[in-house]
């Protein structure tokens, strides 16, 4: 068989096979559209509706009719006699007259009188301070003893060998310390007299002059410092 018989068959067979299944596909379709169209059907044939009328009530019973009214028997009311009258000899009451009696006095009970405590006595008066203790002032103290040193001596003086007595005026002040320096005697040597007033102020303490009273105060003493060349 040649090549080409061979080809023509097995187009042919193809042919052949999709026409089967296209019929088949049919026969399907047409199988389930039937049944679908058939349970419809019977559902539909099930779900048949029907209404439902209820009954209506009974008609209310009548009350009975009231019974005929039945005549009562006349009964004739009895007699009615007056009573029998009574003479009688009524004497008239004597009405006394009786003089009221005169009201009661009633004294009034006098209210208490409320009494008020007397007041109660004043505070004695504070006693009187203590009289203040007055003393004499005093005057700033102090000892000046030992206060220059042979090192405090200038070098200028060294040099120039001056030497002499210096009078200061110190102003000691409440705590006992130098507040000023003034030269009230020269010595002759203005270093002297310098190096006197920088020595006692950098070095000097002194108990504090007191006033009348007691406290402590300002006040200025004297000193005279004497400086020798040996």
């Amino acid at each position: 068989m040649s090549y080409a018989n061979r080809r023509q068959m097995s187009s042919n067979r193809t042919v052949a096979i999709v026409i089967v299944a296209l019929l088949h596909v049919l026969l399907g379709y047409a199988l389930v559209t039937g049944l679908a169209y058939n349970v419809i059907k019977q559902a539909a044939e099930d779900l048949k509706t029907f209404d439902v009328e209820e009954e209506p009530p009974p008609p209310p019973e009548e009350p009975p009719p009231p019974p005929p009214d039945e005549p009562l028997p006349q009964t004739e009311p009895p007699p009615v006699a007056p009573p029998p009258m009574v003479r009688s000899n009524v004497q008239t009451p004597q009405i006394q007259s009786v003089p009221d009696a005169p009201p009661r006095q009633i004294n009034p009970i006098p209210a208490p009188v409320a009494m008020t405590p007397p007041p109660p006595p004043a505070p004695p008066p504070p006693p009187p301070p203590p009289p203040v203790q007055r003393s004499e002032p005093k005057s700033a103290v102090g000892n000046l003893q030992g206060l220059i040193r042979s090192d405090d001596y200038p070098q200028s003086a060294l040099d120039n060998e001056e030497q002499g007595t210096v009078t200061v005026a110190l102003q000691i002040g409440a705590n006992g310390r130098i507040s000023g320096c003034s030269v009230a005697s020269s010595s002759g040597s203005r270093a002297l007299d310098n190096a006197t007033c920088r020595a006692l102020t950098s070095r000097a303490r002194f108990t504090p002059a007191q006033d009348s009273n007691g406290n402590p105060t300002t006040g200025t003493i004297r000193q005279r410092i004497t400086w020798r060349l040996e």
